[in-house]
């Protein structure tokens, strides 16, 4: 407890800006004294620790509570809503996050030699307990911030360190897929960058598995257990969020903005845009102005 305390001061006083999250060298920091919305985001290969306060993470059908002393992982680009869910001005929510590097993974999984562990069949994110070692040494990182000209002789060391303790923890089986080129997890990923660099367009899933390598059947098996949806609905998701963020600046936009993401017809963007989000586009947006968000 010593530790995650002294975590929640040094987020608390590097996160300047209490209402958005803050990149200082690579180190994510955030602290909010307000309880937010749920809010559409894409989140990236990752690690976050939870310090103070709670955070509901929705993938899907997969709901994921995160509290204080708990660390999150997420292997590839997924669509989730997020929502601070415990935070308030005696006891804000603070967080740190730190992005997860593929080619640290791959090279110690050559360093520390053959393992036997289970294969992961679950989706592309976890929430578990952060082990001892895991949070000293991120409290360590987060130390370094202060001293500029240790921070770039040391801090590629502790982050190597956070890697290995993550691969030697309950997530050890999901991340390993990380640092392996023909994993579930790698032809995801290429399927993910595939979609989101057409997201405005219209896919055929032949193509993306021809493209990918790998078969029509084969991709969606493997593309649903990791995001928990088919290549088609993240898709959907990524072209709604999208539309969602930019009708909070311009709500009366409706019509251009479906336009802008994919949608020809606007009573299908409509339609869509309330099945997932639970009212009109515009009235929707027009709520969300008056509410805290959190957007990344």
């Amino acid at each position: 407890m010593d530790r995650l305390d002294e975590l929640g001061r040094r987020i608390m006083r590097l996160a300047t800006d209490k209402h958005r999250p803050l990149w200082i060298e690579g180190v994510l920091v955030f602290a909010t004294d307000r309880m937010t919305a749920p809010m559409g985001t894409v989140t990236e290969p990752m690690l976050t620790v939870v310090a103070q306060g709670a955070k509901r993470t929705v993938l899907g059908e997969h709901a994921f509570e995160h509290h204080p002393g708990q660390v999150s992982v997420v292997t590839v680009d997924l669509p989730v809503v997020g929502q601070i869910t415990r935070a308030s001005a005696t006891e804000p929510f603070l967080a740190l996050g730190l992005r997860l590097e593929p080619a640290t993974v791959a090279q110690l999984l050559v360093d520390g030699g053959p393992t036997t562990i289970r294969p992961h069949d679950g989706p592309g994110m976890a929430v578990s307990d952060a082990g001892d070692d895991l949070l000293d040494a991120i409290v360590r990182l987060i130390r370094l911030l202060d001293r500029p000209r240790d921070f770039q002789v040391l801090a590629a060391g502790v982050r190597r360190e956070i890697h290995w303790w993550l691969l030697n923890g309950p997530q050890a089986a999901m991340l390993r897929q990380v640092g392996i080129a023909d994993s579930r997890l790698a032809l995801v990923a290429r399927a993910i960058a595939w979609i989101r660099s057409r997201y405005d367009q219209v896919i055929r899933i032949d193509d993306l598995a021809s493209d990918i390598g790998t078969s029509v059947s084969s991709l969606n098996r493997h593309f649903r257990a990791v995001t928990a949806m088919s290549p088609v609905q993240y898709q959907k998701h990524i072209r709604l969020q999208k539309a969602r963020i930019e009708l909070i600046a311009a709500p009366h936009d409706v019509a251009a903005i479906g336009y802008s993401v994919g949608y020809d017809n606007p009573s299908q963007f409509s339609r869509e845009y309330r099945r997932m989000f639970g009212a009109p586009p515009r009235q929707d947006a027009l709520r969300l102005q008056t509410m805290d968000i959190v957007r990344e």
